[in-house]
């Protein structure tokens, strides 16, 4: 498995992250490391639009989707 080595985190940082490892109950290599699998897995702005764009186009017009909601809202 690869490693990555960080340098010149400043101490705040370092406290903090430490302080939240030990609160998960987890060594600072776990925490990092779960932290790190989370980043990697959240979809970046561009991949969404990319999957946006990819999506199947409706063919409802914003007048047909007004008068449906109109028309719902109407019922008893």
């Amino acid at each position: 498995m690869p490693n990555v080595q960080v340098r010149d985190v400043p101490e705040e940082v370092h406290e903090a992250l430490v302080r939240r490892a030990q609160e998960a109950g987890q060594s600072l290599q776990q925490f990092l490391a779960a932290q790190l699998a989370a980043i990697a897995a959240t979809p970046t702005t561009a991949e969404m639009l990319d999957r946006i764009d990819r999506r199947p186009k409706g063919n409802l017009s914003s007048k047909s989707a007004v008068k449906a909601i109109d028309e719902e809202r109407a019922r008893p």
